[in-house]
């Protein structure tokens, strides 16, 4: 019986082009499963087929686990310190093997083990396919529509399938059995049933890797796309950078009478790209990706990372798009938060803030608004600044003498070590658990105090917006600290 089990393997084997290996392996677990059922719970069984005379043993393992975990599978695992009376030198994640009775052949239900074996079979061929598919490096899937699956796509190229999840379809976009498809290779997930490739035709890579085929340039590194941004569907802008000055990076990517960018237009369901030129500037780069709008002036606050963005009365809804698309499309390429205002909202908000600094020059550092003003004039715009500038710099303003500079860097010092020590107490208000999230600085925590925000569970309350109001962060970076924050929510839940 085992030779002619060996020789069903092979057989197998050659037929399904599959290693013999891998037959063997379907074959053991087809007789793990079949032992499996002479026990009442559920254990962990291995079969062991010798690969020249046939011959099987069957063990029952247990899966050594740290003492300090206990026993979460009673039937698979055992305590470290068990195992360790066994074999002394065991580890964890090692296993303790007992030798059992093994199935004969003749006994195995013939149906399940088939069902094993083919599908065993079935899961190595589809593998090779899909290895042999990802070995081309290809990025972008190219195939036709083969089914619906619960609002899913899923496209054939070849043998291999692809899922295009409805979330990264393009909007209103009508795909039909036998379609052709072209999607980006988001990833592969071989724990998917069917289709193991995941899609998009939404994706910011998608319309970089579209440009890639369609411009040479790109491919030859004479073009660079930096960044790309999209409404999919209805319009996208992507900047481009060129390494060689003799090569125009809009015109190139645009083509002759637009061939290039209307084929991926085209491609793309008719979404409309704006081509930016990339700049180390940041405000340089922020006003060619708000085109067609003209900027009359630019505010960049580094700290927040951040614009205020000044153009004129005609200008305003070209800037801010219908729906605020343009703005939130110009924003998601530079990466910069941008706040879209007119002139008058422009003075109105340097006023504010104006008012801000000079009270606080005022109460800090015990000046009339005089003095006040001056250093505003001069540029000051905190304590820090007249605390540790140059003294050189200073002595430059007409309007104050030596002793007047020096009493005033003395003040401004003084006001900031009452201001760190006043930080310092409030930080002792917070909790201990909030103290300790990872991520928190004092000045962090010296804001959120000033926010009313004192535990662990009040950071974790707050939405996206609402801490980067308070903190000044980048959305990315708040929403990353208040998912910090949760955590013990979801470790409470799934206790």
């Amino acid at each position: 019986m085992n030779r002619e089990m060996l020789m069903l393997v092979e057989a197998i084997s050659r037929e399904k082009n599959v290693e013999r290996d891998v037959v063997l392996g379907a074959v053991e677990a087809a007789l793990a499963q079949a032992t499996k059922k002479l026990y009442q719970g559920e254990v962990d069984i291995r079969v062991a087929v010798d690969r020249d005379t046939g011959n099987y043993e069957t063990f029952r393992r247990w899966h050594v686990v740290p003492n300090e975990a206990g026993l979460q599978l009673p039937e698979q695992e055992i305590l470290l310190f068990e195992a360790q009376e066994q074999i002394p030198d065991i580890e964890v994640d090692e296993y303790i093997e007992e030798p059992v009775e093994s199935v004969p052949i003749g006994r195995i239900g013939a149906m399940a083990a088939k069902q094993v074996i083919l599908q065993k079979i079935r899961d190595a061929e589809r593998e090779m396919l899909l290895n042999d598919f990802m070995a081309r490096g290809e990025k972008i899937f190219v195939g036709t529509v083969k089914r619906m699956d619960k609002g899913d796509i899923i496209c054939e190229a070849g043998r291999v399938e692809g899922r295009l999840r409805r979330s990264e379809m393009i909007p209103k976009e009508n795909l039909r059995n036998g379609d052709r498809v072209r999607a980006m290779i988001m990833e592969v997930d071989l724990t998917l049933r069917g289709a193991p490739i995941i899609l998009s035709r939404s994706a910011p890579e998608f319309m970089i890797e579209l440009f890639r085929q369609e411009v040479p340039e790109i491919e030859q590194g004479l073009l660079e796309i930096k960044s790309c941004a999209r409404d999919a569907g209805s319009r996208a802008k992507i900047a481009v950078i060129s390494h060689d000055k003799r090569v125009d990076p809009i015109g190139t990517c645009v083509g002759v009478r637009g061939t290039r960018v209307n084929a991926v237009t085209n491609e793309l369901a008719g979404e409309r790209v704006d081509i930016v030129l990339w700049s180390e500037d940041p405000a340089q780069f922020v006003i060619g990706a708000l085109a067609p709008a003209n900027v009359q002036s630019i505010v960049v606050d580094e700290e927040k990372h951040a614009m205020d963005v000044v153009v004129d009365e005609e200008n305003l809804a070209i800037a801010i798009g219908r729906g605020g698309q343009n703005v939130r499309l110009a924003s998601d390429l530079t990466g910069w938060k941008i706040n879209i205002m007119d002139a008058a909202e422009s003075a109105q908000k340097q006023a504010e803030e104006t008012t801000g600094i000079r009270q606080l020059f005022m109460e800090k550092l015990d000046v009339d608004q005089e003095i006040a003003d001056i250093l505003i004039e001069e540029g000051f715009t905190s304590l820090e600044e007249v605390a540790y500038v140059p003294i050189q710099e200073m002595l430059e303003i007409e309007s104050f003498d030596e002793d007047t500079i020096n009493e005033l860097r003395s003040r401004a010092k003084d006001a900031l070590l009452t201001m760190e020590i006043a930080r310092e107490e409030s930080v002792e208000e917070v909790s201990q658990d909030l103290r300790d999230l990872p991520g928190l600085t004092p000045e962090l925590i010296s804001k959120l105090v000033e926010a009313g925000i004192h535990t662990r569970d009040d950071l974790a309350d707050l939405a996206t917006d609402e801490l980067t109001d308070i903190t000044g962060q980048t959305a990315e970076d708040a929403t990353a600290l208040i998912m910090k924050a949760r955590e013990h929510w979801f470790a409470a839940g799934q206790a």
